[in-house]
C-alpha cells in the first residue's frame, strides 16, 4: 500500500534493515532516531521488554521533536501524522540476547546458534504525534541454522554489523544467508519490522482520526 497524501510517516529507527523494509512497504517516510539507555530498561517478559522500549525510544523522540520546533509545524499542519518506533530481542535457550558489546559475546552468541533454534521478539509502537493515541504490538519468529564455521564467525565479527542488531542475528546477510536451515514467521520479522503488523497498526490508527 502506497502512503496518501494526507499522512506523514516518521520511524523513528537508525535500523537499515528497518528503512528497507518500510520502503519496500511503498511508504515514504522521514527519519528520526532515539537516544536512549536501553540497558536502563528491564523486563523480565521479552514482549513487555521490547514493547517497553519501542514506547521509550517514542517518547525520546517525541521530545527531540519538541525541542527542535517539529512538533509546532506538525500540530499546525493538516496531515495525520503517524510515527513507527520499534525493538527487538533475540531469545535463546530461554535467554534474552541484546546487542553484542563485545567481540567475545558476539563469537558466543553467533557460534550457539549452530546448536539450537532462536527465535526473534519485536515490537513495532505506531505513535498518533498529534493526538498522542499509540497502537502496539508483538510478532515472534523462530530461525534455524545449520553449523556456522568459525572462519564465518570471525569475518562477520571484522564486519561489525553484528554488533548493530540483536544477538549478532543476521539472516539476511551474504555469509548467514546459505547457513539458514528454516525460518518459522516471516523473514522481514526476523530483520526487525514484520511488515504485517506494522500494516494493520498504521491501518488501526488511521481508522482512529
Amino acid at each position: 500500500m502506497a502512503a496518501s497524501s494526507a499522512l506523514r510517516l516518521i520511524l523513528g529507527s537508525s535500523s537499515a534493515s528497518r528503512r528497507q523494509i518500510l520502503s519496500e512497504m511503498g511508504y515514504k517516510f522521514t527519519l528520526l532516531s532515539a537516544d536512549i539507555d536501553e540497558k536502563a530498561i528491564r523486563k523480565e517478559n521479552p514482549e513487555e521488554l521490547v514493547v517497553a522500549l519501542a514506547h521509550a525510544k517514542a517518547d525520546a523522540i517525541l521530545e527531540k521533536m519538541q525541542n527542535n520546533g517539529m512538533m509546532k509545524e506538525i500540530l499546525d499542519s493538516q496531515d495525520t501524522t503517524l510515527m513507527i518506533t520499534a525493538d527487538q530481542v533475540v531469545l535463546h535457550d530461554g535467554v534474552i540476547r541484546e546487542k553484542p558489546s563485545t567481540p567475545e559475546e558476539a563469537r558466543k552468541f553467533i557460534k550457539g546458534y549452530s546448536e539450537s533454534h532462536a527465535a526473534t521478539i519485536g515490537s513495532v509502537l505506531v505513535t498518533n504525534v498529534k493526538t498522542g493515541a499509540r497502537r502496539e504490538g508483538w510478532d515472534k519468529a523462530e530461525v534455524y541454522f545449520h553449523k556456522i564455521p568459525d572462519e564465518v564467525v570471525e569475518s562477520l565479527i571484522e564486519e561489525g554489523d553484528v554488533f548493530y542488531v540483536a544477538g549478532g542475528l543476521l539472516v539476511e546477510h551474504p555469509l548467514t544467508s546459505p547457513l539458514v536451515e528454516a525460518i518459522v514467521g516471516t523473514i522481514d520479522s526476523v530483520m526487525g519490522l514484520p511488515k504485517a503488523l506494522t500494516e494493520k497498526l498504521i491501518k488501526e490508527s488511521l481508522s482512529e482520526t
